[in-house]
């Protein structure tokens, strides 16, 4: 049986003039033959305002009608979508995760899929149907609803695309595929026609906002490949695959920034075992994600300074956490704002001397100053001043080459 797995974003199925155009994506599918699986978000916004109507009712709303309230977004929107195939003399009918049934593990709001039933929706397909399901949610081992976190439409395609053997996951979400880097902070990016799963979920980490992270690493668990098309433009996207399948990969395939950090440095830190977890727990129980952890010892041995960068959101949290902190001595603590996170990407750059130099020699050439390093075999992220960022990106985009077409 030839599988095709098509995924729509909210943005896909906005409108209901955007669900017939849908319609027409899936029909066309399906005249090629194909047996369509299609899992769909809620349209765009229905989400959003869900989650408002659960803070009115109270700020310690309980999660597992959280997951009830939140999934019913992409009940409309199957249903909506079945509609117009309908109307249209296609045999389809929407699927929520219970009907399936899709079970998942783990908490409610972060739950995640672990095994689908095939019998029904196989049987369907052979009926000449075309199942929507429903994306986001799953049902747990006590039969209560439970949702797979946001984005997590992107994950029960992809789950689809594992358990029934696909020969294809193509996500159509606003976007014409991957960028070299953010088209909205730079005219010159390119469309990237191929990337390995490790620069995709590194561009994803690191701010890219076409897939979440999970739902690449997913991918690249079950070895799937997912292609991210437009569902308003009739071009090929970007495919998301294995590296052995990338021929002349160029030593970096993309740039992601951030706009949102913060930078934290503990100066004169006492040196000793377990100084850095003791830092670090507390942050980590209050779900404070830390990224690029620098530290420089003193010639003495005795005393550290230890650098970190946070979220600015989770600033004034940190700040009080760590004041908090009785387990650690500093003798300085500071803040900085303003601060964006800018990191190239490639597998070409472990084969590739010199990288390092040329990314800070372009950045060098146009006065930006670097505040903060962190490296990888694929990544190497730079901290700089947040009102750098769009002549920092240029910068590397040219020096790099990426403006030219791939």
């Amino acid at each position: 049986m030839k599988i095709v797995v098509l995924k729509f974003g909210g943005t896909s199925v906005g409108t209901i003039k955007k669900i017939k155009k849908v319609a027409k994506i899936i029909t066309d599918h399906k005249k090629n033959n194909y047996k369509v699986i299609v899992v769909s978000s809620a349209m765009s916004g229905v989400t959003n305002e869900l989650i408002k109507k659960s803070i009115e009712i109270s700020n310690n709303f309980s999660k597992s009608e959280y997951d009830v309230l939140v999934s019913s977004g992409e009940q409309i929107a199957c249903s909506l979508i079945a509609g117009s195939l309908c109307h249209n003399g296609y045999k389809a009918r929407s699927w929520l995760s219970w009907q399936v049934p899709i079970f998942t593990v783990g908490t409610h709001m972060n739950s995640r899929i672990n095994q689908i039933n095939k019998n029904k929706i196989i049987k369907y397909l052979k009926q000449g149907g075309i199942p929507i399901i429903a994306g986001f949610q799953g049902v747990n081992n006590e039969n209560r609803i439970t949702t797979i976190g946001r984005g997590g439409s992107d994950a029960s395609a992809i789950m689809f695309a594992k358990f029934f053997k696909a020969e294809k996951c193509i996500i159509y979400t606003d976007v014409e595929g991957v960028y070299t880097t953010d088209p909205n902070k730079l005219k010159k990016a390119k469309k990237i026609k191929i990337i390995s799963y490790e620069e995709m979920l590194e561009m994803a980490s690191l701010g890219a906002k076409v897939m979440q992270p999970v739902s690449i690493q997913d991918a690249r668990l079950s070895r799937i490949d997912v292609e991210v098309r437009s569902s308003f433009i009739r071009k090929p996207g970007t495919l998301i695959t294995k590296k052995s399948k990338i021929k002349n990969s160029k030593i970096v395939t993309g740039i992601s920034s951030t706009q949102n950090d913060s930078k934290v440095s503990l100066i004169g830190v006492k040196d000793k075992p377990g100084v850095a977890a003791a830092i670090f727990k507390p942050l980590s129980k209050n779900l404070i994600n830390v990224d690029m952890v620098v530290q420089n010892i003193s010639a003495n041995g005795k005393e550290t300074d230890l650098t970190f960068t946070i979220k600015a959101d989770d600033l004034n949290k940190t700040r009080k956490i760590i004041q908090e902190n009785k387990n650690i001595n500093y003798r300085k603590l500071l803040f900085e704002k303003g601060v964006s996170k800018i990191s190239i990407i490639g597998v070409g750059m472990i084969t590739t001397p010199g990288v390092t130099f040329r990314m800070f020699q372009a950045l060098a050439n146009r006065k930006i100053n670097i505040k903060v390093i962190s490296t990888s075999e694929i990544k190497i992220s730079v901290l700089i001043d947040k009102k750098n960022t769009i002549k920092a990106l240029v910068a590397l985009h040219k020096e790099f080459k990426l403006h030219h077409k791939k």
